[in-house]
């Protein structure tokens, strides 16, 4: 089966990807999975498409009576504060006896629960774009890493607007590992670093970044803000944008590896012109993903904006549900021996989980944020196997080379 293959069918996303082997331990049985995302506090838009997506793809195949056994879903949030990721995931582990969870959205809450899953035996599926070197067995990572997110993005950027970046960040892993690579990649093209900037999570007091910012006057802007911190940055940019059309985003934009649909749709205007890479943009042009829009549509029509959040959550769940209905059993290994190192078709394209080191097969997509949403200008012609600890790439500090294309 080649890796481009469409595996939909009436039953839903993933139907003919495995077949039962005749080991039934599930049947009839109430499969408990945990969901761990904050749809509340610092965070929420793109926590509660974390949870949206699972949530889908749960209804989707407890609908379809395709499988011998029923999820259960044993949501929990957060509310964005870290202390209480730890907490929770045992909470679901001890009260229903779920082997898997799917959720976190930052590093920070995903290495807290880490401890957690060595010592109850329980494997996280993470389906968010993160800043890479790890690689944990108890973890299925099916969201981007840095040689599929901040190297493509800054492939198709240094050429066009220069080599010459500042680094604006939350203060914690995320921001500060994202703009490490960057500035290795920046400094091998004969860049500088502008300026490096870092914000507590939840703070939007951007002003004296924002000055800075004029005075230094960069090639582009990294953000690795998240949630209303980056919507401040955006808007205060944008209104510099305005009274100095030197920092216009045609010229000097914004790029981002973990903005999404939800926010832009709540930024609105203000972050026009910014510049994104994903695996998964809403307008994606492709049978999987008419097909998987098709189904929010029909199960969750009061969905406005599907992001990669979304989309990866969502195939998570179906991939976990496959590797538990080819085994009849809820054990970690045998989950994941089953699922990885298998070519699938998910709503983004291609995808397959590494087995050397249980990250997802995923192809970078670049897109400009209009007032439509994310307009795909270019896009990468093949997948791209994910090199969390960048141990393949040609130098460490030499953007990686994607072959993007840019679409007409």
């Amino acid at each position: 089966m080649g890796i481009c293959a469409s595996l939909w069918n009436t039953a839903g996303f993933l139907g003919g990807l495995f077949v039962l082997d005749g080991r039934m331990a599930l049947r009839g049985r109430k499969v408990a999975i945990g969901v761990l995302f904050s749809a509340s506090g610092p965070y929420a838009a793109i926590g509660a498409e974390g949870l949206a997506g699972t949530i889908l793809a749960i209804d989707e195949i407890n609908a379809s009576g395709q499988h011998d056994f029923v999820l259960e879903a044993q949501v929990r949030d957060p509310q964005g504060a870290t202390e209480n990721y730890a907490a929770l995931a045992a909470d679901i582990v001890a009260t229903s006896g779920a082997r898997h969870i799917i959720g976190c959205t930052t590093s920070w809450s995903r290495k807290e629960v880490i401890p957690l899953l060595e010592k109850s035996n329980t494997m996280l599926w993470y389906p968010c774009p993160y800043e890479g070197f790890e690689a944990h067995e108890q973890v299925i990572y099916l969201g981007a890493c840095p040689n599929q997110h901040v190297l493509p993005l800054l492939e198709f950027a240094l050429p066009r607007f220069g080599a010459d970046g500042y680094l604006v960040g939350s203060n914690y892993i995320w921001g500060w590992e994202t703009s490490r690579i960057a500035r290795d990649a920046m400094e091998a093209a004969g860049g500088r670093v502008a300026g490096e900037r870092y914000v507590p999570l939840g703070d939007v007091d951007v002003d004296r970044i924002i000055e800075e910012i004029r005075l230094k006057r960069p090639s582009f802007i990294l953000n690795t803000l998240i949630g209303p911190s980056s919507y401040a940055f955006l808007k205060a940019y944008a209104e510099l944008g305005r009274a100095d059309s030197s920092f216009q985003a045609a010229l000097r934009p914004v790029l981002s590896c973990n903005f999404s649909e939800p926010e832009l749709a709540q930024v609105g205007a203000a972050a026009e012109g910014q510049i994104a890479v994903s695996p998964y943009f809403q307008n994606l042009a492709t049978e999987e993903n008419q097909q998987f829009l098709g189904v929010v549509a029909r199960l969750a029509p009061e969905t406005e904006h599907v992001s990669a959040f979304f989309a990866q959550a969502y195939a998570a769940v179906h991939l976990l549900a496959a590797g538990l209905s080819a085994t009849g059993t809820d054990d970690t290994k045998t989950v994941l021996g089953a699922v990885a190192g298998r070519a699938v078709s998910a709503p983004f394209g291609p995808m397959e989980i590494e087995r050397s080191n249980n990250h997802a097969v995923l192809t970078p997509r670049i897109a400009r944020a209009t007032s439509a949403g994310f307009e795909i200008v270019a896009d990468q012609c093949v997948a791209i196997r994910p090199d969390p600890y960048l141990a393949h790439v040609a130098t460490r500090s030499a953007p990686h080379a994607s072959h993007l294309r840019v679409v007409k």
